[in-house]
């Protein structure tokens, strides 16, 4: 619960607040909902969150909601709760299209684990909303017809980043105050850290990702992108589990929230490579060098550690995730490249000149960074770094046409997202502050395999750093 000034984001506890009051039902929060559906593409530019939404879906589901709540027969916290999922997962009735032109011919019949747990949850599915197509970049740009380039709420003339950029747009625009995105190189991270909101990528296999396209079976984990820690806690806790359907999560410990309301961080060791986290632009280093230090006035002590073999790091994660991408898009590529986006043809062209003995290489440097990291956390706790080395990028008029490929911008982008994904480990973005051209700046914790408990602890402590949260150009408040 938090008493700002100013503006603040409306987030699942604002809505229990709602409905549980009487104030507003899940069917008048839904009417809200598709007026605002219909209003944000009419607009100039379109914001192209949600690409995909039914009118008659979202109201049986609002419907149902409601008289639960006149029952008093809730199913969950997110009972009544608005949310969207990428296009990458099943959802039924929508096309599974993954932000092609070509993929999801039909209606899906059945749902993606998450989407399925959702459902059980009483939450309000509101559409699929948009992604840089088959996953391939960080920006979120796609031209393609369906699905358009998203718009940054804070500053529409910017990238959301990708490739889940519907989702932090879509809650970074108020249309939700939960979404589901998929983390293959930081595509979670780096869109909810453009968009100004909290993202999280569980730790590998934490949660099923059954019914979500395949594209790299080594790297990607899922996440909820969300308004606050609090909340990203709420749907962790409800999403993450093993799935007999999802053989990568099955010997999982259980989730729990412990310490997460603790009132302070006394007694834990926050693990700081100072020359990494300083490898990012002036502004954003400045933030987050104040952000360590309103960790530390909480009673935790940093320790400096040596993150080896970076380079290395994040050459072996490109080769993994573009090799497996390759793989699995390999009757695509030959099939339908004329139909892809310029910059994934790029993509997966660059894909096809990696070896078998590269690949192998660079899963060696995996078990090798893993081996690291296992020495690291047994003398801290979390590791610490800016979310992003830089705030995100304008969009040219080309970009809206033909698309964008800046590799430089790719690979700075990643830099502090890709040991997470090599190694599997948790991670956790949240913001804490904005450029001078009000561009929002995020900060990163990761911490060891299945840890995810800690990261949410420690965000929550992070989020009070911020003195103010500015609103974003782009903002839809469904519960006036």
């Amino acid at each position: 619960d938090s008493t700002s000034n100013g503006f603040s984001f409306k987030g699942i506890k604002d809505f229990l607040d709602c409905y549980r009051s009487g104030k507003l039902t899940p069917s008048q929060v839904a009417k809200n909902i598709i007026a605002v559906l219909e209003d944000c593409d009419k607009s100039t530019p379109p914001l192209r969150a949600i690409v995909q939404w039914d009118r008659e879906q979202i109201m049986l589901m609002a419907e149902a909601s409601t008289a639960r709540y006149r029952n008093k027969c809730t199913l969950s916290y997110l009972d009544g709760i608005p949310v969207c999922l990428k296009e990458d997962f099943k959802v039924v009735p929508y096309r599974h299209r993954v932000g092609t032109v070509y993929l999801g011919t039909e209606p899906e019949t059945e749902d993606a684990t998450v989407a399925k747990k959702l459902r059980e949850a009483g939450a309000i599915i509101i559409g699929v909303s948009n992604m840089q197509e088959l996953g391939t970049g960080t920006t979120g740009c796609n031209p393609n017809r369906y699905h358009k380039t998203p718009r940054n709420p804070y500053k529409p003339n910017h990238f959301t980043g990708g490739s889940s950029s519907g989702p932090a747009a879509a809650v970074a625009a108020g249309l939700c105050p939960v979404a589901i995105g998929t983390d293959g190189g930081g595509s979670v991270r780096i869109p909810a850290s453009f968009c100004g909101v909290v993202g999280l990528k569980g730790t590998f296999g934490r949660i099923s990702s059954h019914g979500c396209l395949p594209l790299s079976y080594s790297t990607v984990s899922i996440g909820p992108i969300c308004t606050s820690v609090a909340d990203a806690a709420i749907v962790y806790s409800i999403l993450a589990e093993p799935d007999p359907l999802c053989p990568y999560g099955l010997k999982q410990p259980k989730a729990t929230l412990s310490d997460m309301c603790a009132p302070d961080l006394k007694g834990l060791k926050l693990g700081v490579d100072w020359t990494f986290f300083k490898a990012c632009d002036a502004e954003v280093l400045s933030v987050c060098e104040k952000a360590v230090e309103h960790l530390q006035s909480l009673g935790a002590s940093t320790v400096e550690v040596s993150l080896p073999e970076m380079e290395e790091v994040r050459v072996a994660h490109v080769i993994c995730i573009l090799s497996e991408m390759r793989d699995f898009l390999q009757p695509d590529f030959n099939k339908h490249f004329y139909e892809m986006n310029l910059d994934t043809r790029a993509s997966l062209a660059l894909a096809s000149q990696f070896t078998a003995l590269d690949y192998i290489t660079a899963n060696r440097q995996r078990t090798r960074s893993m081996r690291f990291l296992r020495e690291i956390f047994s003398t801290v706790d979390c590791i610490l770094t800016p979310a992003i080395p830089c705030t995100a990028p304008r969009i040219y008029e080309s970009d809206l046409l033909t698309g964008s490929s800046d590799l430089n911008f790719t690979v700075k982008s990643m830099r502090f997202m890709q040991l997470a994904n090599l190694t599997g480990i948790p991670g956790l973005v949240v913001p804490v502050g904005y450029s001078t051209a009000g561009l929002p700046i995020g900060f990163q914790v990761m911490a060891k395999w299945w840890d995810e408990a800690l990261l949410l602890r420690i965000g929550s402590k992070l989020e009070e750093f911020r003195y103010q949260t500015k609103k974003p150009s782009i903002y839809y408040d469904i519960l006036a």
